[in-house]
């Protein structure tokens, strides 16, 4: 066995212990680069600060946290917290790029954009040049955030192991087996001064995995109780939930034969729109981005004909694990579900707050109906909700109408603010690839196995 060897302050010193190792220790025999890392630099990696960012599908704005993680994250005889915040922020996208991002997730949604000085004009319609102008934006826009944030709470960037930056997602597509979440962390990691880990989706696809959600994962590590089922549902672009058994039975292995009745691994899987839809339809009737507790669909009914009609996508009635996105959820989808409605009820009126309502309930509907599948009626459970969904009282109350033997409250009843659960879940993402830890659920993806996720851009 070498020698212990401690990291330094100085990023240079750090990435080359590794190979130092090697070189002054010819006793040495490990069986692969992991195992040596592991008898090194990653043994310093638990206990240090990390900078978690978040940019959703309903392209809001990025989240930025930093937070701290205990060496032992167990919940067993645990004397200290396993995460502590300690610091936030959050910052509106350019209108330009959030403009480009939108057309990027579309298919051929570049086509609508009118090049300006210093974007794509030699090839104005092509995804590529654009994707490449987008990914460098995004990634100074994310080192601005970053070095706010580091501002903000008085962080030297030293401090800091690594930035885990997830990107925007700007095509999800499991069934081919690729996903492409947009982000430059050369930039990032050049205008920061940290480390930054990035494409954390594609790891899990190359072992079978649908590649989300990833945020389960988190969600165990932190929030499992061993004495209770909990669920949890994030409410951001799309919904998803996670079931956590109760963590002395918790396994992540798990065969054919497990069932919901039965299950004893966690489960997590995407249940359909959510802010995504509820966003882009305000924006377009009202001159608010979002709709502020859900008042504007509050004001209206729902159009139960409609509701029956836009359930009738088949991804709900796929069975897990599943993901979803923008790909399968958007504004033209639903003009067109509106179109052939109007076709074959013509003889209903509705208004757009209507249609808001509507939409609001097929969130909850499609949620409870998957959170129905793991919760016995006869029992009191209870149903954490994170994301920004969390903020909207309508929605809320929908659900908890949905859900009569659950309690339905936020993530601030475990200590962690709902608005910021994703972004410290990429926090958590980075410090698991720095410790060379899987990063991924199997059960909950749908991969063979459990794999380190992430491309590690060194500062």
């Amino acid at each position: 066995m070498a020698n212990p060897v401690q990291t330094t302050n100085d990023p240079e010193s750090n990435q080359i212990l590794a190979a130092d190792l090697l070189a002054a220790d010819e006793n040495a025999h490990y069986a692969s680069l992991t195992d040596a890392l592991e008898q090194t630099v990653f043994e310093s990696f638990d206990g240090g600060l990390y900078i978690g960012m978040m940019s959703g599908t309903s392209l809001d704005g990025m989240d930025a946290v930093l937070c701290q993680f205990a060496a032992d994250m167990s919940h067993k005889e645990q004397t200290q917290q396993p995460m502590q915040l300690l610091a936030t922020y959050s910052q509106d996208f350019p209108p330009r790029l959030r403009e480009v991002l939108l057309a990027l997730c579309q298919p051929n949604g570049i086509q609508a954009l009118t090049p300006s000085a210093g974007e794509p004009n030699n090839q104005p319609n092509s995804e590529l040049d654009w994707f490449g102008w987008a990914s460098k934006a995004y990634g100074e826009f994310a080192s601005e955030v970053v070095n706010n944030l580091l501002q903000q709470s008085n962080t030297d960037s030293e401090s800091v192991l690594a930035i885990g930056c997830h990107g925007q997602t700007v095509r999800h597509r499991p069934q081919m087996g690729f996903s492409l979440q947009l982000v430059d962390a050369n930039v990032i990691a050049e205008r920061t001064g940290i480390s930054v880990i990035s494409d954390f989706r594609r790891r899990d696809m190359a072992v079978g995995g649908q590649g989300a959600p990833l945020v389960p994962a988190f969600h165990q590590a932190l929030f499992a109780d061993p004495d209770s089922t909990r669920v949890l549902l994030n409410l951001g672009g799309i919904a998803n939930i996670t079931v956590l058994p109760a963590s002395d039975h918790a396994d992540n292995d798990y065969t054919d034969s497990d069932t919901p009745d039965t299950h004893s691994h966690v489960v997590g899987y995407d249940t359909g729109p959510a802010n995504l839809l509820l966003d882009a339809w305000t924006a377009l009737h009202t001159d608010n981005d979002y709709d502020a507790g859900g008042a504007w669909a509050q004001s209206g009914q729902v159009i139960e004909p409609l509701l029956n009609q836009l359930l009738e996508h088949p991804f709900f009635a796929r069975s897990y694990p599943k993901s979803t996105g923008r790909e399968e959820f958007n504004l033209e989808w639903l003009q067109e579900e509106l179109q052939r409605f109007d076709h074959a009820s013509a003889h209903i009126r509705y208004s757009s707050a209507d249609v808001q309502a509507t939409l609001t309930e097929l969130t909850a509907i499609s949620a409870s109906a998957q959170i129905h599948l793991f919760v016995q009626s006869h029992k009191n459970s209870v149903v954490y909700v994170c994301g920004g969904g969390a903020l909207n009282d309508y929605l809320m109350t929908r659900l908890q109408a949905h859900l009569p033997h659950c309690h339905v409250t936020t993530t601030a009843s475990l200590g962690l603010d709902p608005a910021w659960v994703e972004a410290v879940a990429f926090a958590w993402l980075a410090r698991q690839t720095l410790m060379g830890e899987t990063g991924n659920l199997p059960a909950v993806t749908g991969a063979k196995k459990g794999v380190v996720l992430g491309q590690v851009c060194f500062a």
